[in-house]
C-alpha cells in the first residue's frame, strides 16, 4: 500500500529530519510538505530533500484564503497528483509522531489489525515539557517521555485525533483533523475505527474531531503529540505563530492545557534503530547536514534575540515559574463538561 503523510511547516528545520526518518520507519513512503515564509532555511532543506527523492515540496507563501495558512495548503494539496494517487492519507504536524502498538509497529501491522477500516482515528497523547528549559539538538521522542495518562476527562483537546483514511473516493479533500467533502453515496459503506480497534458511530463519518473522554484510545495506535517541547522552543513557537488559528497568540493557556507529565511512555522508540538508520542516511548528505546545522544555529540565535524583548522574556519567565498541569478527576471534569453542554444547547436554541 502507498501511505502519504501531509505536512505544513514554518521555521522547523531543526526537527524535520527526525520527523521524516521516524515516519519512514513507520511505513510512510510518500510525503507532501508545504512550507510558508521560512527564516531558518526549512524551505531549503525541503528543496534538498525533494531533489533526493524523499518528498514533494510546495511553497505556501501566500496569499492565504480566509481559512488561514494550513487550510490554504490543504485546499491546494487536494489537487496534487501525489494525493490523488495515494491509497492512504494522513495530515500531520511536525510535533506529531505516529506510534503503533500492534505487530511490528508499522502501518501494514495496523491494517492487518483493522482490515475493513475506511478511516482510523489516531488520538493525541499529550507529552509535557518535563522541566526541559533549553532546546537541544536531540530526538524529540527521546527527550520527552513524560505524558498524560491513558484516560483523560478534561480538557477536550486531550482527546482530539488526526485521521488516517483510505483514499477511495469516500472523502475528496484532506482536513486538519478529519477528511472533508464526503461522497454521500459512499458514506454508508465507510467504516471508522478508533485507535483501540472499536467501531465508531455514524457521527464520526461527518463531524467528530475528538474521541470520547475517560477511555483508553491507544491499544492499537496513538499519536504522540509534543506541542510544547523545551521552554526555549515554546517561546520560538509563540514567535512563529499558529498555522490554524494564526491570530491567536500562544501563552500560558495553551501551555497549561497540554503540559501533562504524570506518566512515562517511551514506546515510540521501539522503531528507533530503523529511524536512526534513515536519519544517518539523511545526515550523510553533506548539503542536508549543513542545512540542518544552520537551522539549529538559527533557533539559538533567534531565541537570544527574542529574550531582549519584554513580551517573550516575560513568557519565558512565566513558563519557568509554572508547575506541571495535573489531570482533573472525573467529578471535577464532569462539572466543566456539564456547563459546556449547557452552553452548546443554549447556542443551538
Amino acid at each position: 500500500m502507498t501511505h502519504l503523510a501531509l505536512l505544513c511547516v514554518r521555521n522547523e528545520g531543526a526537527f524535520l529530519l527526525e520527523w521524516l526518518a521516524h515516519h519512514r520507519a513507520v511505513g510512510f513512503n510518500n510525503f507532501v510538505v508545504f512550507s510558508n515564509d521560512c527564516d531558518d532555511g526549512t524551505d531549503e532543506i525541503l528543496d534538498r530533500l525533494a531533489a533526493m527523492g524523499w518528498l514533494t515540496h510546495v511553497r505556501n507563501d501566500g496569499p492565504y484564503d480566509k481559512g488561514g495558512i494550513q487550510f490554504t495548503a490543504l485546499k491546494a494539496a487536494a489537487k496534487l497528483p501525489d494525493l490523488q494517487q495515494a491509497e492512504w492519507i494522513l495530515p500531520l504536524d511536525v510535533d506529531e509522531f505516529v506510534n503503533i502498538h500492534t505487530g511490528n509497529h508499522t502501518l501494514p501491522a495496523l491494517h492487518a489489525a483493522l482490515p475493513d477500516a475506511t478511516a482510523i482515528t489516531l488520538t493525541w497523547r499529550l507529552f509535557g515539557n518535563a522541566g526541559q528549559v533549553r532546546f537541544a539538538d536531540a530526538p524529540v521522542t527521546e527527550t520527552f517521555s513524560r505524558c498524560a495518562p491513558t484516560r483523560m476527562f478534561w480538557p477536550w483537546r486531550a482527546a482530539m485525533f488526526k485521521t488516517l483514511y483510505r483514499n477511495d473516493g469516500t472523502y475528496r479533500k484532506p482536513g486538519v483533523h478529519r477528511p472533508r467533502d464526503p461522497d454521500k453515496a459512499k458514506l454508508d459503506a465507510a467504516r471508522w475505527f478508533d485507535g483501540a480497534g472499536r467501531p465508531l458511530t455514524e457521527m464520526f463519518k461527518t463531524r467528530r474531531i475528538f474521541s470520547d473522554y475517560g477511555q483508553d484510545n491507544y491499544a492499537l495506535v496513538q499519536l504522540n503529540h509534543y506541542p510544547l517541547g523545551a521552554m526555549e522552543s515554546y517561546v520560538l513557537k509563540a514567535d512563529r505563530g499558529r498555522a490554524v488559528h494564526s491570530d491567536d497568540l500562544l501563552g500560558l493557556d495553551y501551555w497549561v492545557e497540554r503540559n501533562f507529565n504524570t506518566d512515562i511512555d517511551d514506546t515510540v522508540n521501539t522503531l528507533a534503530p530503523v529511524r536512526d538508520a534513515h536519519l544517518a542516511e539523511l545526515k550523510s548528505d553533506l548539503e542536508l547536514g549543513r542545512l540542518h546545522d544552520a537551522a539549529v544555529a538559527w533557533r539559538r540565535q533567534r531565541f537570544d534575540a527574542l529574550m531582549l524583548q519584554e513580551p517573550f522574556r516575560a513568557l519565558m519567565g512565566r513558563l519557568m515559574m509554572t508547575a506541571p498541569s495535573q489531570p482533573l478527576p472525573l467529578k471535577a471534569a464532569q462539572f466543566l463538561v456539564r456547563h459546556a453542554t449547557l452552553a452548546r444547547d443554549q447556542s443551538e436554541n
